[in-house]
């Protein structure tokens, strides 16, 4: 399941990114910086996932 909101989380990333750059073009320079931080918090999220997975599969293999 972990895998799956990485992956989910990533492809929201990107759209974050492409819906920054064309609010920063448009001249909504504020909301293309929070819509760019929102996509950084989002890649901290997928680290800690990420960090979670790695917990849960060794504690698989320790079972």
């Amino acid at each position: 399941m972990i895998e799956h909101w990485i992956e989910h989380n990533d492809s929201h990333i990107q759209s974050f990114r492409e819906w920054a750059q064309k609010a920063k073009k448009d001249g909504f320079l504020e909301a293309s910086e929070e819509i760019l931080e929102a996509a950084n918090k989002m890649e901290e999220a997928n680290k800690l996932l990420g960090k979670a997975r790695e917990g849960l599969f060794h504690l698989h293999e320790h079972k």
